[in-house]
């Protein structure tokens, strides 16, 4: 099939055979034409398969040419770097057509985007909480809303988005197109379905949740942080490695550990992204990535969604992501476009839990490789081995809820104090 069978217009084709796109990919030839019928869809692909043209194609060909002030068509993402992401292939979509693209998100100062919205708009990519705020500054009307897409959409419930999400639903016209799309569909996302869409169709492009097929995924234990990274350096030294690698962590100080120990251990080509960066340093970051102007990119999860490299071979899970369905995002950032990835995740005795419920998703379990010569293996120190004491006792807990732990709280005996003592109360009356 080709997009022309799909009945994608001439001025689209040009301009994917200008972007070097030359056939639909699954998910595409599965949703454009029930969304061209007016259906409302839920899509399910894994990552890297071309869900965004899979929505911006048939809502653009829609929305045909500018009309009005306000926006027609609204598509809400869960992070900055996904909604500049979109925004970023709408308007190279549409620049054989007078269709006017804008994309609003926090961090930032809202003059600026306020005026850009004022000034009209037929396509609005947008993160829920700064299009509410821009509508309550009435930058723009909402009764020209005839398409909603939601991206990402289990990323949005996991990041607490669903509170916004209905109040915007009190804004928004009740006669629209609405449109689901994301690479997960767990319980809680097919709850937000329920309460955004009218009798969907689901189209799903391979089994829900599955890594994608090219990624080459496997791990390495350690007993520790300190010695992930000494694992870590060596690791992406090797001569085969590729060039270019995205590193995943859950916190940020692990993140900014990690950018100092590849500058004093390989180069200096390295940038963090996290959200204690500014919005600027955030967007350079990434724009220098994918210019491959920096090797190593490390990031937490708040990016993972927004991170398009097509050409990116390898991805590093320095840290395992608590929810299993994190991993096939993470690993989604490589082996996109049906080309070969690879996936390296590093394990500490604090995971086994998460591991468990990543191979359980998968289906397989991760295959683990030996440790290279000459690793340093540093002790663990002892806020460390705590911290990753009680993180084995929570995973024990949600097994057991009768579970104590080595670090449960001891009942305290009436009175107040371990001994039965008042403390920190009143100081006992003298008797006269």
């Amino acid at each position: 099939m080709t997009f022309a069978d799909l009945k994608v217009t001439r001025q689209y084709l040009d301009v994917l055979d200008d972007m070097g796109i030359s056939e639909p990919t699954e998910i595409q030839c599965k949703a454009i034409p029930r969304i061209r019928s007016g259906q409302d869809v839920i899509g399910i692909a894994q990552t890297g398969t071309g869900k965004t043209l899979a929505f911006l194609l048939p809502v653009m060909a829609m929305l045909s040419h500018a009309q009005g002030r306000g926006p027609r068509c609204v598509i809400l993402t869960p992070a900055k770097e996904l909604a500049l992401q979109i925004a970023d292939v709408a308007g190279r979509l549409a620049t054989r057509t007078d269709l006017r693209i804008q994309v609003v998100y926090g961090g930032v100062g809202h003059r600026a985007q306020q005026e850009r919205m004022e000034a009209g708009c037929d396509l609005v990519v947008a993160t829920p909480g700064r299009f509410m705020e821009l509508y309550l500054r009435q930058a723009f009307t909402t009764n020209e809303i005839t398409h909603l897409v939601l991206d990402e959409a289990d990323r949005m419930m996991d990041l607490g988005f669903m509170p916004q999400l209905r109040k915007l639903l009190e804004i928004l016209p009740t006669k629209r197109q609405n449109l689901l799309f994301s690479a997960t569909y767990p319980p809680k996302t097919e709850e937000m379905a329920g309460e955004f869409l009218l009798w969907p169709t689901r189209v799903e492009a391979a089994p829900q949740s599955t890594a994608v097929e090219t990624v080459l995924q496997s791990g390495y234990r350690a007993p520790n942080f300190g010695t992930k990274l000494n694992l870590l350096t060596r690791l992406l030294a090797a001569p085969d490695m590729p060039e270019q690698a995205l590193l995943f962590v859950r916190e940020k100080d692990q993140a900014e550990r990690i950018g100092q120990k590849i500058t004093s251990d390989l180069t200096d080509s390295v940038r963090t992204l996290h959200a204690n960066k500014g919005q600027n340093s955030r967007i350079n970051a990434m724009e220098d990535f994918k210019a491959g102007h920096v090797r190593y990119l490390v990031a937490t999860d708040v990016a993972s969604r927004g991170i398009d490299v097509p050409q990116l071979d390898l991805v590093v899970n320095v840290t395992v992501p608590r929810d299993p369905y994190d991993y096939i995002h993470r690993i989604g950032r490589t082996g996109r476009a049906k080309r070969k990835g690879q996936a390296i995740t590093l394990v500490d005795p604090s995971e086994k839990a998460a591991l468990q419920r990543i191979e359980e998703l998968l289906g397989n379990p991760l295959v683990f490789g030996t440790t290279p010569e000459g690793v340093e293996e540093l002790p663990t120190p002892k806020w460390e081995a705590q911290s990753m004491a009680r993180a084995i006792d929570r995973e024990k807990r949600k097994a057991d809820p009768t579970f104590k732990g080595a670090f449960h709280e001891k009942k305290r005996k009436p009175g107040g104090g371990k001994d039965g003592s008042r403390k920190g109360g009143r100081s006992k009356r003298r008797r006269r």
